[in-house]
């Protein structure tokens, strides 16, 4: 019965975000709507590193290899095949074939955390420095030109599926960022509930006991680490049909760096948290872009660092903990006047 309960409580809650998502898109102005819609992209893309590292316990400092992956992937397939079904399709694919082989190496290696987010974050810096080079005509996949450090212009943006011709507007756009979100957060909330995901919680606080136990330790991190780098990639896909382009700043440190200040400001272990943090900090940067006095970087690493010495546990786990602590103290307060009554 409590199962059920929070699985109601799931759907609930998803529903509505979407039904939120579906108020929005009329009654806010369109530039509003394309500022939202970003920042949701990027909420997609922290829910990715939330659910790993979170409740997976994989540090990856390369999350955003996974999602320039899908934002090229994306690029590359609309270009060529004039539609964007199946270029959304394969836009989760790859990254998610990417991060097996690489999780497999990682994972079935014995490499542990410290050099798992080197490998990762050496990933990411590799296809950077890869994709920045390919200026010349000679680098295309068909007819996507890869356009170096320009990046790839004018690519196609999401259309009805199997029509090209009936193009998406802005509005409808926001709308799939939207509910991309809702369902993935459902997902991730579901998986959690499911006996792998306890699974993987259970790895997460003591893998040696969970494989003592007769877990699969490396496969059930393969298999979160495969499920972060398709959400991921997911984002890198809407990422691009919000701009209709793409460059080879998807691969960037900054990118990486800024997920990882997303998730510990939000707070590891809860997966709406860093979705909340992403937001914030999204506009707290774009209104600070509009001004010359104070660098954005310089409050980033501020922020980072101020929740890191003080509030290690991140927004949302530290207003949780508040709460309960309100709770106790109310409930205990009326059984002391009790006792005092009687003595």
């Amino acid at each position: 019965m409590k199962l059920f309960s929070k699985h109601v409580r799931i759907l609930l809650s998803t529903a509505v975000m979407v039904l939120l998502a579906f108020w929005l898109s009329g009654a806010i102005e369109l530039y509003t709507l394309l500022s939202i819609t970003v920042f949701l992209v990027m909420g997609l893309l922290s829910l990715s590193l939330a659910f790993i590292w979170g409740y997976g316990g994989i540090l990856c400092f390369g999350q955003a290899a996974f999602f320039g992956l899908g934002a090229y992937t994306y690029a590359v397939c609309a270009i060529n095949w004039g539609d964007s079904t199946w270029a959304v399709v394969m836009a989760i694919l790859i990254p998610t074939l990417f991060s097996l082989l690489l999780g497999y190496v990682i994972f079935y290696g014995g490499v542990s955390d410290v050099y798992l987010g080197a490998i990762t974050l050496a990933v990411s810096l590799v296809l950077f420095n890869w994709v920045n080079s390919t200026s010349g005509s000679e680098y295309h996949i068909g007819d996507a030109l890869l356009g170096g450090f320009n990046g790839i212009p004018s690519v196609p943006t999401l259309n009805m599926p199997f029509q090209p011709d009936a193009i998406l507007p802005p509005e409808a756009i926001f709308m799939v960022t939207a509910g991309a979100l809702a369902l993935c957060y459902a997902l991730l909330k579901f998986v959690l509930l499911s006996r792998f995901g306890k699974t993987v919680v259970a790895i997460r606080e003591n893998e040696q006991r969970a494989g003592l136990l007769g877990y699969n330790v490396p496969a059930h991190k393969l298999a979160t680490f495969a499920i972060g780098a398709a959400i991921a990639g997911m984002a890198g896909c809407l990422y691009v049909n919000w701009g209709a382009f793409v460059s080879p700043g998807v691969f960037s440190i900054s990118q990486s760096a800024q997920i990882i200040i997303w998730v510990i400001v939000g707070g590891r272990g809860t997966l709406i948290g860093p979705v909340i943090s992403c937001v914030l900090l999204q506009w707290m940067v774009t209104r600070l872009g509009a001004q010359q006095t104070v660098d954005v970087n310089l409050v980033l690493g501020v922020i980072l660092a101020v929740f890191v010495l003080l509030i290690p546990g991140g927004i949302l786990p530290t207003l949780q903990k508040l709460l309960r602590r309100k709770r106790s103290a109310t409930a205990a307060s009326p059984r002391a006047s009790v006792s005092e009554v009687k003595s």
